[in-house]
């Protein structure tokens, strides 16, 4: 309904401007005539002025509903992304950097607003005043305006011609802006280790490097259009010269009146704007389908974990997990992650250790149903995984990744992330769990700190502490923590490791570490190699067996000494 009465406007404002040429034909002829008298052109011009206060106001109106249209499908179509992106997994983010989102979700989506308000308008606008300027002109006289139209054709010619190397020009720039966006963001993200390497210079020249490369693709793109629009003005004067001559030639014998001849112009400078806007209506369009498709290319995209069709209605999570068999590759890897893994996890503290590369996070992440598994292959509370909504199995798991991620917000906004509407005492007490609490109260503001783009203004083991305490606070059934606590010293682990001995109480924690003398009092512990598991039991029992656990446990011992 918006489109409905924004066009109606348009066209009472092309109308409106139709008309005046008419008013200013009847005008001139009364000159010409001798019949002219003060009070007809008086009427002559306050119809003119009355009919451009008509312009006036339509045109407020369709720019109002047509523009706030366009402004209005920018909105839905950012939130159609963002929920969109929500639901895409880990394999996709890793296949798409985001920069490239984010050049999407700005520079594309004003590509499709444009088009689809300005580009939109004009065409119709265009189109209108095309045929009803050259239905007033063959009225005034039809062979004048066959003579006038019979450029036209070589413009279209030549806009056909060029779309195509549009459409493939701005592409090119348009992939080349999210390129640079992502140069942008990567070096804004690690400018610390940028300085720490003095790379400041050599970033620099990339970052200019590419800089270069996208002003060329512009200047590529400019020459097309810089040929497109001036061939529109071009084609337009010509077809004013010959009106000008033979319309001249047919007033002088009068067979056209000079109100004819005045108002035919007139409706020739009508037609030259669609003319020159049929240059700039196809570059505004082919940037908007170009911007769309980029657009539709991703909201083609997929979440490989897929819902199931029949989903099976959750029992009361009491943190048994079993696996079966499991083995899972990345990607295009030839080698697997994991190679037949088969464990049950019950509730209590459980230890996961074994070299880098032993598959400790990837059985972490699968557990967490970061990724897709083979059916029968992983079991919460003895049902497939894959028959459950991974809302439902995500909720009981409280996941605590490597590289853990804070906002820049305040300790107590990022603790409570998972569960905005706990209590100060329920912050303070997961904050003391994961042994974080009072290092928070001897900062100036405690829990209101503000702590940086992601945690930037305090250590990597207080960032890994506050992380563990938002896990925590969500009172979830299943605790993981893939080697979230390495950047904290032995001392700290240990008190760590202890608190979630007594939080782990009724609930299964997974602990994955490196360092194994501080799950020495975990219920069981696992021992990974080469994506197997290769030992598993009690602390003292690993080490009578004098197997690989055994030869680590020494081999750190010796170190720490």
């Amino acid at each position: 309904m918006r489109l409905v009465f924004g066009f109606s406007a348009l066209l009472c404002v092309d109308f409106f401007q139709l008309w005046i040429p008419r008013v200013i034909k009847h005008a001139v002829d009364e000159l010409q005539q001798g019949i002219a008298s003060e009070a007809g052109l008086l009427k002559h011009g306050a119809f003119i002025v009355l009919l451009a206060l008509g312009i006036a106001s339509m045109r407020f109106f369709w720019r109002y509903l047509i523009l706030g249209f366009s402004r209005l499908l920018e909105t839905d179509l950012r939130s159609w992304m963002f929920a969109h992106l929500l639901t895409l997994d880990r394999k996709f983010f890793q296949r798409r950097p985001p920069g490239e989102l984010m050049a999407l979700s700005t520079n594309d989506l004003a590509s499709v607003q444009l088009a689809c308000g300005m580009g939109l308008v004009a065409f119709v606008d265009a189109l209108v005043m095309t045929f009803a300027a050259l239905g007033f002109m063959a009225y005034i006289h039809p062979t004048l305006t066959l003579i006038a139209v019979s450029p036209m054709p070589i413009l279209a010619m030549l806009t056909k011609l060029l779309s195509a190397r549009l459409h493939h020009r701005f592409k090119k720039v348009q992939e080349q802006f999210s390129k640079l966006t992502e140069m942008a963001r990567t070096t804004f993200s690690s400018n610390r280790l940028l300085k720490a390497y003095t790379q400041e210079s050599y970033q620099n020249e990339r970052f200019d490097k590419m800089g270069k490369e996208y002003v060329q693709d512009n200047l590529k793109l400019a020459r097309v259009q810089g040929v497109l629009f001036p061939a529109s003005g071009f084609i337009g004067n010509i077809s004013m010269l010959l009106v000008i001559f033979f319309g001249g030639r047919l007033t002088i014998n009068a067979n056209i009146t000079a109100g004819d001849f005045v108002a035919f112009i007139s409706y020739l400078f009508m037609l030259t704007w669609p003319m020159m806007a049929l240059g700039w209506v196809t570059n505004l369009f082919q940037r908007g389908v170009t911007s769309l498709d980029r657009i539709q290319t991703l909201m083609h995209e997929c979440p490989t974990i897929e819902e199931p069709e029949q989903v099976r209605k959750l029992p009361a999570v009491t943190g048994n997990i079993t696996v079966k068999d499991l083995s899972f590759t990345y990607g295009r890897q030839l080698d697997p992650a994991l190679r037949g893994v088969s464990v049950s996890l019950k509730p209590g503290l459980l230890g996961v250790v074994g070299r880098t590369g032993s598959g400790k996070t990837t059985l972490c992440q699968l557990l967490a149903r970061m990724y897709a598994v083979a059916s029968g292959s992983i079991f919460l509370e003895g049902i497939d995984v894959n028959t459950l909504s991974l809302e439902a199995v995500r909720s009981c798991i409280a996941y605590v990744p490597q590289d853990v991620f804070l906002f820049s917000d305040t300790i107590e906004a990022n603790i409570t992330m998972g569960r905005p509407g706990a209590t100060q005492r329920e912050i303070e007490e997961a904050a003391r769990t994961a042994v974080i609490h009072d290092e928070i109260m001897a900062m100036k503001d405690g829990y209101h700190t503000r702590i940086g783009e992601k945690g930037g203004k305090i250590s990597g083991g207080q960032r890994q502490r506050i992380a563990l305490a938002r896990a925590l606070l969500m009172d979830r059934p299943i605790l993981i923590i893939d080697d979230g606590l390495s950047a904290v010293d032995m001392q700290t682990e240990h008190l760590i490791i202890r608190s979630l001995a007594k939080f782990g109480k009724g609930r299964t924690c997974l602990v994955v570490s490196h360092r194994v003398a501080p799950l020495v009092e975990a219920d069981q512990i696992i021992v990974m190699d080469h994506g197997r598991i290769v030992e598993r039991g009690k602390h003292e029992e690993l080490i009578n067996s004098k197997g690989f656990y055994a030869t680590i446990y020494k081999h750190q011992m010796e170190t720490e000494k």
